[in-house]
């Protein structure tokens, strides 16, 4: 691909790409356990401030040609480290959650890590599962974006 895709530090400039993003109701579907009401800003600011002053998150931008399309975490989760990434669904199908992934897996080298993922999104398994990620489970949750429980992968990429 020739698309120029770094990861960088998320600044304060890149969330209220990241908040237009959320807004996108398919997206929310998709990603199904997103915040309860995604126009809801205050939720937005207050989740993206327990992100970034976290001491143990990682959390980066991603960029395609200097654009933001999106970022990528790693943060401490019930005594484990999760990863988790929200790439503008103007932008899927590229391969962009791919390769922004893999890029927080060569700086974030602690392992093993984890991941969620609802059982129909299969656009989301194909990236884990692409990233060396393996299903070590099932579990069911309240999905906010889809109102009812929904049943979600646990996935692990082994030490």
């Amino acid at each position: 691909m020739s698309d120029d895709l770094r990861l960088r530090a998320v600044s304060e400039d890149d969330l209220p790409e990241f908040y237009t993003h959320q807004l996108d109701p398919e997206a929310n579907r998709m990603a199904a356990f997103g915040p309860t009401d995604p126009a809801d800003p205050r939720a937005f600011a207050a989740h993206w401030v327990r992100i970034l002053t976290g001491p143990h998150n990682v959390a980066r931008t991603v960029t395609v040609d200097g654009a933001v399309v999106g970022y990528v975490l790693a943060f401490p989760a019930d005594g484990r480290t999760e990863v988790s990434y929200w790439i503008d669904r103007q932008r899927w199908g590229r391969g962009y959650a791919t390769r922004a992934l893999t890029a927080l897996l060569s700086e974030v080298i602690r392992r093993p890590l984890h991941a969620r993922a609802a059982t129909d999104n299969v656009a989301s398994l194909a990236v884990l599962r692409h990233c060396g990620f393996v299903v070590r489970g099932t579990d069911r949750a309240y999905a906010p974006a889809r109102g009812h429980e929904v049943d979600e992968y646990v996935l692990e990429l082994p030490a």
